[in-house]
C-alpha cells in the first residue's frame, strides 16, 4: 500500500487520544494516544494514514512530525509544592501540566491564575516546562475568569495608541463636505431598534406604504468605510480582530468606542453617514426594485425591542402615549415583516427557535441568575429586514461579478443526515433525501414547524442545529442553506464585523465609479476577498469559542451554589459516557452512568439510547427526568447531575 501523508490541526482529547482536522475534508482522522508523538491541542502536525475509513470506523493516522506548536503561552492554575510547582492548564484538552521550577515562579502564589511561557515542550513522557510571566489573580477573584479567557485566546484587549489617535481625529460631528453626493434623508422618519443596553447602533430602518400597494423598505447601515480607510492603523487593527467579542458584560470591540459608540453609531437626533439599501416589496414578498446608495440620515427615535413589542401589543399606556405619533409606523413594520417571514417559511427557511441564555451578573461580575433570553416579534422585524437587505446586496454584486465576501452555508453532509434520522426516528420524524442525494431546506423546515410548541421542540431544534454545517465567509457564492437563499452576505454590521466593512468598500468603489470598475482593480480585490474571508472565518470561530466558554463558565459558577437542589430537565443528548440533561433555564449538566441509580446501562450507538441491563429501562433524547445537582466546577466548565428516581 502506497504511504499517504497529510497535514492538519491536532485536536487533543483529555483522555489522550485525538483527531486531526484536514482543510477541506469533512471527516477528522483519529489518532490513538500512542500515535500522538506528544502533540498538544491545536498543534499543526504531519500524519501518516495507517488505516483507511471503514463503515463504522474513522480513518486512522499516526503523527510523524509536529510542524508548529500553536501555543507558546498557556493560562492555568498554579499548584505549588516546596521547591517546584505545576501549572494546570484551563484548556483541559491541552495535553500536559507544565512544570515550573522555583526560580521561575515569579510572584505567583498557590491557586493563582497565571500566564506561563513554555520553555520546553513535552517529550518522551516528560512534562512541558515553563516560566510564569504574568499573575492574573486569585481563582475566585472578581473578573479573573474573563481575564483568563482573554489571555488564553490571546485576544487584543487594548487598542494601540496610534489606532485611538486616528479614531479620535474624526470628532463626533460629520463635516458638511462629507454630505456632498449623498441622498439627504434627514427628514425621513427613521428608527433604530435594539436591545436596551446596545451602544453600537449600526442599522436603522424606514418603512412606508406606496400608492401602488407595495412597501418601501429602507435599511440604513453606518458608513464605517468612510472613516476606516484601507491601510490605516484603524483598518489593520479591525482586520486583526475580525469581529467584536461579547463576553457577558464585557465587550472586546472591533473598533475603538470613539467610532463604534460615537461618529459611526446611528444615534438618535444626530446627522450620520450611511450606506443604504432601498427596496420596493410587493404584498407577496417579491422585491421588484432596489437601489443601493450613500445617504445622510438623522434617526428620529432610538427604540428598544421591548418598547416596540409593547406598542404592537397595546400593553403599556405610558409607552403608547410616548410614541403615539409613530404607532402606525411600527404596525406597518410588523405587517411587512410578517409578509417576509411567511414567504421565507414557504421557501424552507429554518426557524430554529433555540433560546439563548441570559446570565445575570452582580456588580463584581459573579453569576447570580441564569434564564432564557426573552425575544419578541420586534426582534423578528429587524431580523427579516436585515435578511432582505443582505440578500438584495449579495444578489446584485453576484451578477456584477464583483470581488466580494459571501456568507455561505452549505447543505449538511449525507452521513450526518443518516445519523440525525436515527435520533429523529424516536420522535416519529424523518428527513427525506432525493434520488439525486440532494436534501432541501424544506425537509428540515417541515419538522421544525411540526414540533413547534411540543415538549421536544428545543431538543429537536438542537439536534438539527448540530447536524447543520457551520456557516462561513468565502469569496465564491454558494448560497445559504439555513435561510434557503441562493445569495447571501453580511452587509448590516460593519461596526462589529470585518466582512461587512470590506464589502462596504467594494460597494463604495462601484458607486463612486458608476459601476464602471477596471479589470486590474477587480483581480486585485478578488485575491483580497479570498484572504479576508479566510481570516474572518477564523476570527469568528475564535469569537464563538470564547463567547461559549464565557457562558459555560458562568453557568457552572451559578450552579456551584445549587449543589443538592433538584430540578426537572429534558435529556438533550446520550453518549457512551453518560447522558446530558438540559434544565428549563438553559443550564446543561452530565449524568454519568454510575449516577443513574443501581442499574448498569449500555449505550446503543445505533439508536443513541442508554438501556438498563436488567430492567431494560431506556433513556433517550427528549425524555423528561428529575435530577439533583451533585457537582459544579467553574474552572472545568462542568456540571454534574444524578438521577432522582
Amino acid at each position: 500500500m502506497k504511504r499517504e501523508y497529510k497535514i492538519g490541526t491536532y485536536r487533543k482529547h483529555q483522555k489522550g487520544f485525538g483527531f486531526v482536522k484536514i482543510d477541506n475534508q469533512e471527516e477528522e482522522i483519529y489518532i490513538a494516544k500512542e500515535n500522538s508523538l506528544n502533540a498538544l491541542n491545536e498543534d499543526t502536525v504531519q500524519i501518516e494514514i495507517i488505516s483507511p475509513k471503514q463503515e463504522d470506523k474513522k480513518e486512522e493516522g499516526r503523527v510523524i512530525k509536529i510542524i508548529r506548536h500553536e501555543k507558546d503561552t498557556v493560562v492555568g492554575t498554579f499548584q505549588k509544592n516546596r521547591n517546584f510547582g505545576f501549572v494546570v492548564p484551563d484548556d483541559k484538552n491541552f495535553g500536559t501540566d507544565i512544570f515550573v521550577s522555583k526560580s521561575n515562579w515569579g510572584k505567583a502564589r498557590n491557586n493563582h491564575k497565571v500566564l506561563v511561557k513554555i520553555l520546553k515542550y513535552p517529550e518522551k513522557g516528560k512534562n512541558a516546562e515553563g516560566k510564569i510571566i504574568e499573575v492574573l489573580g486569585g481563582v475566585n477573584e472578581a473578573g479573573v475568569d474573563m481575564l483568563s479567557l482573554i489571555k488564553q485566546y490571546e485576544l487584543p484587549s487594548k487598542f494601540p495608541e496610534e489606532v485611538v489617535v486616528e479614531a479620535k481625529a474624526f470628532g463626533n460631528k460629520i463635516n458638511e463636505e462629507d454630505i456632498k453626493n449623498r441622498k439627504d434623508l434627514r427628514n425621513d422618519v427613521i428608527f433604530t431598534i435594539d436591545g436596551e443596553d446596545a451602544k453600537d447602533l449600526d442599522d436603522a430602518i424606514h418603512v412606508e406604504k406606496l400608492e401602488n400597494g407595495n412597501y418601501r423598505l429602507d435599511v440604513h447601515i453606518a458608513d464605517v468605510s468612510h472613516y476606516v480607510g484601507e491601510k490605516t492603523e484603524l483598518d489593520k487593527e479591525a482586520y486583526l480582530r475580525g469581529t467584536s467579542i461579547y463576553m457577558l458584560g464585557r465587550v472586546i470591540p472591533m473598533l475603538p468606542r470613539e467610532l463604534s459608540n460615537g461618529i459611526c453609531s446611528l444615534n438618535a437626533g444626530e446627522d450620520r453617514l450611511t450606506l443604504s439599501c432601498s427596496m420596493e416589496i410587493t404584498p407577496k414578498a417579491k422585491i421588484i426594485a432596489s437601489d443601493i446608495h450613500k445617504a445622510v440620515i438623522r434617526v428620529t427615535e432610538r427604540m428598544s425591542y421591548t418598547d416596540v413589542q409593547k406598542i404592537l401589543d397595546k400593553s403599556d399606556e405610558e409607552i403608547l402615549n410616548k410614541y403615539h405619533n409613530y404607532i402606525q409606523d411600527f404596525e406597518l413594520m410588523a405587517e411587512l415583516a410578517t409578509i417576509l417571514k411567511n414567504k421565507r417559511r414557504e421557501n424552507g427557511y429554518l426557524n430554529l427557535e433555540i433560546p439563548e441564555s441570559k446570565i445575570v451578573l452582580d456588580e463584581q461580575g459573579f453569576a447570580i441568575d441564569v434564564k432564557k433570553y426573552e425575544t419578541y416579534f420586534s426582534n423578528e422585524i429587524i431580523e427579516q429586514f436585515m435578511l432582505a437587505a443582505n440578500e438584495t446586496v449579495a444578489e446584485k454584486f453576484y451578477w456584477l461579478q464583483a470581488p466580494f465576501i459571501y456568507r455561505n452555508h452549505e447543505a449538511p453532509d449525507l452521513d450526518k443526515i443518516k445519523d440525525l434520522n436515527k435520533t429523529l426516528n424516536n420522535f416519529g420524524y424523518k428527513i427525506k433525501v432525493s434520488k439525486e442525494d440532494i436534501v432541501y431546506p424544506n425537509e428540515f423546515a417541515k419538522i421544525l414547524e411540526d414540533v413547534k410548541g411540543k415538549e421536544e421542540e428545543k431538543v429537536v431544534s438542537n439536534i438539527i442545529l448540530r447536524t447543520l454545517r457551520v456557516a462561513k465567509y468565502e469569496a465564491e457564492n454558494k448560497g445559504h442553506f439555513g435561510i434557503a437563499s441562493r445569495y447571501y452576505c453580511h452587509f448590516t454590521s460593519p461596526i462589529r464585523r470585518y466582512p461587512d466593512l470590506f464589502i462596504h468598500r467594494i460597494i463604495s468603489k462601484y458607486l463612486e465609479n458608476d459601476y464602471m470598475v477596471n479589470d486590474f482593480w477587480i483581480k486585485k480585490y478578488a485575491k483580497r476577498a479570498e484572504k479576508r474571508a479566510e481570516n474572518c472565518s477564523e476570527r469568528e470561530r475564535t469569537a464563538t469559542k470564547v463567547e461559549r466558554e464565557a457562558i459555560d463558565m458562568k453557568k457552572a459558577e451559578y450552579m456551584e451554589n445549587k449543589i443538592g437542589e433538584e430540578y426537572e430537565g429534558i435529556v438533550s443528548s446520550v453518549t457512551n459516557f453518560g447522558i446530558f440533561v438540559e434544565l428549563e433555564n438553559t443550564v446543561e449538566g452530565l449524568i454519568r452512568y454510575e449516577n443513574l441509580g443501581d442499574e448498569y446501562f449500555i449505550y446503543h450507538e445505533e439508536t443513541k439510547q442508554a438501556i438498563g441491563e436488567h430492567t431494560n429501562k431506556i433513556y433517550k433524547i427528549g425524555d423528561k427526568v428529575k435530577i439533583r445537582v451533585i457537582d459544579a466546577n467553574k474552572l472545568l466548565r462542568e456540571i454534574d447531575f444524578e438521577i432522582v428516581e
